[in-house]
């Protein structure tokens, strides 16, 4: 007998110890906007067209990586980086390690969260925007400044960030940390709650900012990633209530009113629609359609 209890003791002590040394999982999804960049101020850095397009998509990869580095330094153990800007082909991935994955490109299921499921345990995001009903923030606007006015769910406008925020939320994963302009952040955080912040430049005007440097913004970056990781159980997802309402304004007719057509869908003024999900991601399918269709899709 007392051997038998010796024996299931020691059983007990190996599978502790082989428990306490298996690495714990942290996985963490990194978006990353552009908007948001410290030094980014005009169209001149965002797009392949513009002169300085080349030398600020480093200064994005590089404020990506001070989150990938600082998360490692954290303990994450899976990373999956989210190429969210323009046409998703922003990234210099040959920069970043073997062990990161990158998504680039459109359409995609979930846009700038793309990949995101019940097993990550964080979501940052890197170089966001305030939305297109800020008064303040460089380069603000919410998914289309050509296209949109206004973007709410139930009843309340959202950023990008919120949006995004709330799909990850849907899935139980809450949103840690946020970095862009002063009024990026603050309309992030006013909405999804007490988040690490890492303000890179402040907003003068939609085309002006004072503004961090590129090290310098890298540096703050990091310092932020890893005290929200250092913090992680504080956070909570960011949840709607459902059914979820989505309201978004068009600048021009001829969308709303197709879209009016569909019976789902209902016309709620001259430039207004009203779309009512079971949750948050048959929204976000229902706006992955009418963001991404298009008659050059077709061959």
């Amino acid at each position: 007998m007392r051997k038998k209890f010796y024996l299931l003791t020691s059983l007990f002590l190996i599978l502790s110890l082989t428990a306490f040394s298996q690495p714990k999982k942290l996985k963490v999804l990194i978006s990353v906007d552009m908007e948001g960049i410290a030094g980014v101020v005009t169209g001149d850095q965002l797009s392949p067209g513009g002169f300085e397009y080349q030398r600020f998509r480093e200064f994005m990869t590089n404020e990506a990586l001070a989150a990938v580095n600082a998360a490692k330094e954290s303990g994450a153990t899976e990373l999956l980086v989210v190429d969210s800007h323009g046409n998703g082909e922003n990234l210099l991935i040959e920069k970043f390690s073997k062990d990161v994955r990158i998504i680039r490109s459109w359409p995609r299921r979930f846009g700038m969260i793309a990949g995101i499921d019940e097993t990550f345990d964080a979501v940052v995001f890197i170089g966001y925007h305030s939305s297109t009903n800020n008064p303040k923030g460089v380069r603000a606007h919410t998914f289309s400044s050509a296209r949109l006015t206004s973007v709410a769910l139930n009843g309340k406008a959202v950023t990008e960030g919120a949006w995004n925020a709330a799909i990850a939320g849907h899935f139980g994963v809450p949103v840690v940390m946020v970095s862009g302009d002063d009024a990026a952040v603050s309309e992030v955080s006013a909405l999804v709650g007490n988040i690490e912040t890492a303000e890179v430049k402040k907003s003068l005007s939609f085309h002006s900012a004072n503004t961090l440097t590129p090290e310098a913004s890298c540096e703050l970056i990091s310092q932020k990633v890893k005290a929200a990781l250092g913090r992680l159980k504080e956070f909570k997802p960011y949840k709607l209530t459902t059914p979820v309402t989505l309201d978004v304004s068009f600048k021009h007719y001829r969308v709303f009113e197709v879209l009016a057509y569909l019976k789902t869908v209902q016309r709620t003024d001259a430039h207004s629609i009203r779309y009512v999900g079971k949750d948050m991601l048959d929204v976000a399918d229902f706006w992955l359609f009418v963001t991404s269709y298009s008659l050059e899709l077709e061959p």
